[in-house]
């Protein structure tokens, strides 16, 4: 074989590889959460890839798609146990979608970060194969072949997976409704109105805030609306005069960037039904912040 044959050959592969990186991406994201992990999982997906022997691999994005998905639900299976032991509630890592709304997929399915924090609860496998299905819309033979599991089971894992959102998430509003309840939340908030944070706040709303251990960030949930009001009325004096706001887009959904003397202290998002605001979720770790902020100046 000739050096020039090599060339090809690596060229041809970082090609393919290129192809399929953003949809690589988009399964590492969802299983995992986390752009820093799915970043890991997909620069490891290309070192493996270059060590292959190619000669018969007929379908480069499929394969590609097969190690990234095994690699991230390895990763999954330690970032559990790290999980249980971080400091407060952990929140998904958002990600701006304004460039790539469906970020790799054939839908934008799995993408809400509401549906990112209630896919946490399900094993690995489960998540993967929800994934797989309703974000990508894999055919379940393709998927019982990545997963390593027959058809049938495939079926049971992605209707568990489907079961356990339906149970624990109602239809979210369109993205115009959802902006404009967040605007009156945003406002009431701002001003401490407890009257008006109770008329857009569901009876059994949750607010999270992950703060990662940094001072100042609640690390138990905050659970009903009278908690849930006289907790954000409470702090509005201390933390909206100096805050600047900046609405944004975060995992196809409208959210709030506020920050203080320039610096991004928090991301504010929420899940929205018709029945009002379900879930409050504060992205404040800097670890999360910082990435999805760099993002957005690009």
């Amino acid at each position: 074989m000739h050096a020039g044959d090599d060339t090809d050959s690596l060229d041809r592969a970082t090609k393919d590889f290129i192809a399929a990186r953003p949809q690589l991406f988009g399964i590492a994201y969802r299983v995992l959460g986390s752009t820093a992990e799915a970043e890991d999982v997909v620069q490891e997906t290309w070192l493996r890839w270059q060590n292959t022997d190619r000669t018969d691999i007929r379908e480069p994005a499929a394969f590609l798609a097969t190690v990234t998905a095994r690699l991230a639900i390895n990763v999954a299976q330690s970032a559990r146990m790290r999980r249980e032991s971080y400091t407060g509630p952990w929140l998904p890592e958002p990600v701006d979608t304004s460039v790539d709304p469906q970020l790799g997929a054939e839908r934008a399915e799995a993408l809400d970060l509401a549906v990112l924090f209630l896919l946490e609860k399900l094993n690995p496998v489960e998540r993967a194969a929800y994934v797989l299905r309703e974000a990508f819309d894999y055919p379940y033979q393709q998927i019982a072949d990545i997963l390593e599991t027959s058809t049938a089971n495939t079926r049971q894992l992605v209707s568990r997976a489907r079961k356990h959102l339906s149970a624990e998430r109602r239809e979210p509003v369109s993205s115009a409704d959802h902006r404009r309840l967040m605007e009156v939340f945003l406002a009431a908030a701002q001003t401490g109105s407890l009257s008006v944070l109770e008329d857009v706040l569901t009876a059994d709303v949750v607010s999270y805030t992950d703060g990662g251990g940094i001072r100042g960030a609640s690390r138990i949930p905050v659970v009903g609306r009278p908690h849930v009001s006289k907790y954000l009325a409470a702090f509005a004096p201390r933390f909206w005069p100096q805050a600047d706001i900046r609405w944004v887009e975060a995992n196809g959904r409208p959210a709030v960037l506020v920050s203080a003397e320039g610096n991004a202290v928090a991301l504010l998002s929420a899940e929205v039904s018709a029945r009002g605001i379900e879930r409050i979720m504060w992205v404040m770790n800097p670890a999360k912040l910082a990435p999805y902020v760099a993002s957005l100046d690009n």
